[in-house]
């Protein structure tokens, strides 16, 4: 939301703007999804070590897969879907209705066809994939580390199943995913089997939160205040900027009609 609201602030159109964020979370969670399956289906299988569960492993690879295949699908919409609705209903209440209904549909297309785009991109997608992975192994690196902090022998596929397993916990609407994720977490490697929850998985667990989520909320607190202050200036900006551009369109105007 609050990207959201940077993008528009900065004069980026709104349409424009979601789209840019559908892209960014499509890059990101496709990270997660792939990793899932596939961390999943090896863990299981043997090829990684450690305890499988199939309700930890081949389950959760089975929903991200047909997570994945509703977005290749969603990206097959056509990005005119709501001008198509409003043009089909000859009714003008109607038409309007649709046109608004196929505004989140035309809106997860357009995102997932620039996540796309912006992947195979030869100057672009590589950093974008560096970026979206890099994220995800940060988080991870920091729970790994805080489960060595209580001398506790997770292995890594573990760790990383666990992880992105307890992290689905993040879409229950808690203000930041505040006690949610934590619960998540514990009760996956609860599941998985880690020894010592009172003295491991719950102290790890507690210290990747503070780690991870709640010591970067000093400086994004300054960098927020920061924004603010930008956002003020794009807003006086913006007068002279379209007092700019009303010139230029005059004088442009003015120079065709004397040239007819």
């Amino acid at each position: 939301v609050l990207t959201y609201w940077a993008l528009r602030k900065a004069g980026m159109p709104r349409k424009e703007s979601a789209s840019r964020m559908v892209a960014f979370n499509v890059l990101l969670y496709a990270v997660y999804m792939l990793t899932l399956v596939i961390n999943g289906i090896l863990l299981r299988t043997g090829v990684f070590n450690g305890p499988a569960p199939a309700g930890l492993t081949i389950v959760p690879a089975a929903i991200a897969g047909g997570m994945i295949a509703i977005f290749l699908f969603i990206a097959l919409i056509p990005g005119n879907l709501e001008r198509r609705f409003s043009t089909a209903s000859q009714h003008r209440f109607w038409g309007r209705w649709a046109r608004r209904l196929a505004t989140v549909p035309s809106t997860l297309a357009v995102g997932t066809r620039e996540a796309m785009v912006f992947v195979r991109d030869p100057s672009r997608g590589g950093l974008a994939l560096i970026g979206a992975i890099g994220f995800w192994a940060t988080q991870i690196a920091i729970l790994w580390a805080s489960f060595k902090a209580f001398d506790a022998h997770v292995p890594l596929a573990v760790v990383v199943q666990g992880f992105f397993v307890g992290m689905a916990a993040n879409m229950l609407p808690t203000p930041g995913g505040v006690g949610a994720v934590d619960a998540g977490l514990i009760g996956t490697f609860v599941l998985f089997g880690v020894s010592g929850v009172g003295a491991t998985v719950i102290p790890a667990v507690l210290l990747y939160r503070l780690v991870a989520f709640w010591l970067p909320m000093l400086p994004g607190v300054i960098a927020f205040a920061q924004l603010r202050r930008t956002v003020v200036r794009w807003s006086a900006d913006s007068p002279a900027r379209l007092a700019v551009a009303e010139r230029t369109r005059l004088t442009e105007t003015s120079t065709s009609e004397s040239k007819v």
